[in-house]
């Protein structure tokens, strides 16, 4: 069965867009997968399109054999769209390959280690601050915080991951320098800064008890030394990791020796090569991947690496209900996995654009036995939101 041509489709995804490829083979079987085009990533699907002429012909079934084709197109800038358009492409042929085999795609991977993958609820406060035209439930003071702690605890999650907010103007606002939320090239971390955080935080085990486990995400919005402030100011507060972006392998090893809590990071990493020097330094207990923007195949051998330096792994998992069935698959097969994020606020219309949502049970998602990534595009529900 060999690659017959390549597309992408769109849709709107409220304050973004959801991105997919189409890959339809020879023999009329159709294999998808979804990317991501927002922040840093301009221009995928323009080369996706220009990459994927070079696939037409090949078989699918050759994973690695196209990857080191589209390699020789992209070797001198193989990062960022060029390594997140092979990605795309390469999650495609995973997903037509499965179902012409009539499996799974985690038996692709090696087979599962685990029929269920435990998940924590990702931008917990986050979506309801930030974007409640989008989510709902808006909260706009800091009992909403508790009442959401609450929610997640009788929903049955186990896990939340939340991230920086100002309460200075009594309502809630996001923090995030590094993103330009507020402008602050310098990104230094003041008093106010962190009796915020802490309040915030303490807000959120207020509501969700003790057994909550409560991941606190800082992105890019503080340099080392701001970094090493917030660990040793929290370091009385009972935190399943701080998960931190730095360009700085050995910044970040610093701040690790200092903090009480684990640190996790590498999410913004595209290639294998890219995590080594962060494992090399020890600068992290947990190396987030984006399988997303590395292709699941790739994804694979990174956390194969990590697994060399005796390091977890987990999924950086933000986009829609596809993307979500390839970490879960990936994450099935990853022996050394700690954790997979996910979103459970969600927007009205995604159940309309994918052709089946994750399951979950007790904090977990349930890993699909249906052939290739157990939910697809539903191309009538993505003509119905047409793209931003």
């Amino acid at each position: 069965m060999n690659v017959a041509r390549i597309e992408t489709r769109h849709c709107d995804a409220g304050w973004r867009n959801y991105h997919f490829v189409k890959l339809i083979t020879d023999e009329g079987l159709v294999g998808w997968s979804e990317y991501d085009q927002h922040q840093g990533a301009l221009g995928v699907t323009t080369v996706i399109e220009q990459l994927g002429e070079a696939v037409v012909g090949m078989r699918v079934a050759d994973f690695e054999r196209i990857h080191q084709r589209l390699l020789t197109r992209a070797r001198q800038s193989m990062s960022g769209v060029m390594a997140m358009a092979i990605g795309a492409i390469e999650n495609a042929l995973l997903d037509a390959r499965a179902k012409e085999l009539g499996v799974p795609c985690c038996d692709l991977l090696g087979g599962r280690v685990r029929d269920r993958v435990r998940v924590y609820w990702s931008h917990c406060a986050t979506w309801r601050i930030g974007l409640p035209q989008y989510y709902g439930n808006a909260i706009t003071d800091i009992e909403g915080v508790v009442a959401l702690g609450e929610e997640v605890r009788e929903r049955g999650f186990t896990a939340l991951k939340t991230n920086i907010f100002d309460y200075s103007s009594g309502s809630p606002r996001g923090w995030a320098p590094g993103f330009g939320r507020p402008f602050e090239p310098g990104q230094n971390v003041d008093r106010r800064v962190i009796s915020n955080l802490r309040r915030h935080l303490e807000a959120l085990r207020e509501g969700a008890g003790p057994d909550m486990d409560i991941l606190l995400d800082l992105n890019f919005n503080a340099k080392i030394s701001g970094y090493r402030q917030i660990v040793r100011a929290l370091s009385d507060l009972d935190l399943f990791w701080i998960e931190i972006d730095t360009p700085s392998a050995e910044g970040l090893a610093t701040v690790r020796q200092e903090s009480p809590h684990p640190i996790s990071s590498c999410e913004t990493l595209i290639t294998p090569a890219a995590f080594l020097p962060f494992l090399r330094a020890e600068a992290v207990d947990v190396a987030i991947i984006d399988a997303v923007w590395n292709g699941v195949w790739q994804s694979m051998k990174i956390a194969a690496l990590a697994g060399a330096h005796e390091v977890n792994v987990a999924p950086h998992n933000y986009y829609g209900h596809l993307a979500t069935m390839m970490n879960a698959h990936m994450s099935a097969a990853v022996p050394n996995l700690r954790i997979m994020e996910t979103d459970i606020d969600r927007l009205p219309w995604d159940g309309e654009v994918f052709t089946c949502e994750p399951e979950f049970e007790d904090s977990h998602l349930v890993v699909p036995d249906t052939p290739g990534w157990g939910t697809e595009p539903d191309e009538d529900g993505l003509k119905a939101h047409p793209p931003r």
